[in-house]
């Protein structure tokens, strides 16, 4: 009988790191391409529209140099269109927002005390928020590698 992980039997505080699971938002929601497809920015909604869009570009780390096959089209959300100014408005919902965030820092772990500060909420609504039974786009407790 295996042992269940640690980080499952430990309740999330708002310096408790998350980030987006990808891997579990593909098993779980079959339309998670058309939801990240709805982010890209104008520019490159065009210049997906006629892809299938499970297509993988190389991607080199900056910090290792280590070449890397990434997902086309999460790697275009994160590279550009996420770094548009509209990405987050203030009509954003605060899931979406969040979601958003992730996207816009590379995916790069945030407790609800840092996204707190970037999306001007409190720190203790997003811990409800993203750590509640149900899991929002994906936003889980960062695994450690």
């Amino acid at each position: 009988m295996s042992k269940p992980k640690l980080s499952s039997m430990l309740k999330p505080t708002v310096e408790t790191p998350f980030q987006i699971d990808f891997e579990w938002w593909k098993e779980t929601d079959r339309s998670w391409r058309v939801h990240l497809r709805s982010c890209l920015c104008e520019e490159h909604q065009e210049l997906y529209a006629d892809l299938s869009g499970d297509e993988e570009v190389d991607w080199i780390d900056p910090e290792t140099a280590e070449v890397q096959s990434v997902d086309g089209l999460q790697h275009i959300l994160i590279s550009h269109c996420a770094q548009e100014e509209q990405f987050i408005t203030e009509f954003t919902t605060l899931t979406e927002s969040l979601f958003r965030l992730f996207l816009a820092n590379g995916n790069q772990p945030l407790s609800p005390n840092e996204l707190a500060e970037v999306l001007d909420h409190q720190p203790q609504k997003i811990l409800q928020t993203i750590s509640g039974p149900r899991v929002y786009k994906g936003i889980r407790p960062a695994t450690r590698k």
